[in-house]
Formats: structure tokens, sequence, C-alpha cells
């Protein structure tokens, strides 16, 4: 019988060790300073963030908010939830995340200026609001319609893909094959292909060239030879 062979390297386990694999350690939930736990990602209008992050850096992220205004709203926030300026989002309750985003959805109604909203006398109902996340990009998509549709030109601009604001476009905005170095390069390639087309056509038209000055050479020959032949078949016939 063959002997089980023992592998030396191999070091006894423990008792009561677990069997299987390893099991990774249990991370340890973090706290913040005040002894809250931190969760690690919250659903603020539309967009997840790290909770980790300071309340107003976290309130500037937000689509439609930019630095100005999200230092407006921030104080706004601060002072309505009676927190610190290193309030972290994950430590925010779910009634406090619901009035962060009432007050970003309507920021004029907790005093921030109107002259700070984005949506300034809006064309369809003559009124000033602000927009945020998903609502400030489907009006951004019904303004560029609604000026295509009026044929102006910041439309016209849009409707062929060029730049709208007044830029030079000799040297910027390029796409496709129409990049300097890449286009030099295809033009060259096109000129080599067309020379060598060129030339090989050139090249049969010598050939039929050559061709029809053969046969037309062929053609005169054949009736001096016949005019050659006649008169040494006169004195045989004449012999006779």
């Amino acid at each position: 019988m063959a002997e089980k062979i023992e592998h030396k390297d191999s070091a006894p386990k423990p008792a009561g060790a677990p069997k299987g694999r390893p099991q990774a350690p249990v991370q340890a939930i973090p706290l913040s300073a005040s002894g809250k736990e931190i969760r690690g990602i919250v659903r603020l209008s539309g967009r997840d963030l790290k909770g980790q992050w300071m309340l107003p850096r976290a309130i500037r992220s937000i689509r439609g908010v930019g630095n100005n205004l999200g230092q407006v709203i921030a104080r706004k926030i601060l002072q309505e939830l009676k927190v610190g300026p290193k309030t972290m989002v994950g430590e925010l309750e779910e009634p406090q995340v619901r009035k962060v985003e009432e007050i970003l959805a309507h920021p004029e109604k907790f005093g921030v200026p109107t002259y700070m909203l984005n949506r300034q006398r809006e064309f369809q109902t003559n009124e000033t609001h602000h927009l945020i996340a998903t609502d400030l990009g489907f009006a951004v998509k019904q303004d560029i319609e609604h000026e295509k549709d009026a044929y102006t030109w910041r439309g016209y601009r849009h409707a062929y893909g060029q730049k709208v604001r007044g830029q030079h476009t000799r040297s910027t905005g390029r796409s496709g094959m129409t990049v300097g170095v890449l286009r030099k390069a295809v033009i060259a390639k096109a000129g080599g292909a067309a020379g060598t087309t060129g030339a090989s056509a050139q090249a049969a038209a010598q050939a039929t060239d050559k061709g029809k000055a053969a046969g037309a050479t062929g053609a005169a020959a054949a009736p001096k030879a016949e005019k050659a032949a006649a008169p040494a078949a006169k004195p045989a016939e004449a012999k006779k």
C-alpha cells in the first residue's frame, strides 16, 4: 500500500480554529465627534453623496448650486438645522435630509436673494425660481429646443453643432477627420493613391497606342507584300 505523504511545512491548526476560508475582520461603524453614526452614502436631491463630506461641501456638489449660491444656502441650512459647519452629511437624520432638500428646491422662501436664482423671469410663466438636478437639465433642453424652433442664431448654431457663445472655430472645436495632422496624412495618402492610379492609367494608354500603331504598320505592309509577290508570278505564266 502506498504510504501517505506528510507535508512538513503545514503547521497544525489549533483545536478551536474555524474551518474553511479565513473571514475578513468586521469593520467598525465610523462615528463623528459627537458620537453619532456616519452613513457611508446619503441620497440628496437625486445624487449619492459621501457621508464623510462636510455639509457646505456637499451642498456645492449638487447640480444647479454654484460656489456663491452654495455658501449662502449652506448658511441658511446651518441656521435651520441648528448644527455646526463641520457637520457631516452622514450624521443627518431623515427629517433633516428632507429639510435640506426643501431649502435647495425653494431657496427664495428661506431668504436667499432672487438675483442669485438660475431661472430669472422664465419666458413661459414670467416667474423667478430655482431649479436643480434633473429639473435643471430638462429645462435647459427645453430652452435649446425653443431656440431651434424660433430659428434664432443661437438655435441655428445648436442645430449644426457649432459653438454658440461667439468663440472662434478655426483651431478649436474640431471633430472627425478635420484634425490638423490627421487631415494632412489623409490628403497625402489620397494624393499617393491618385498618383498610382494615374500612372497605371497612363501605362495602359501607352500600351493601347503601341498596339494601334503596330496594327496600322501591319495593315500598311500587307499591300506592299502583295505587290512584291505579283511580279514574281508573271514570269512563270509567260514560260507556259
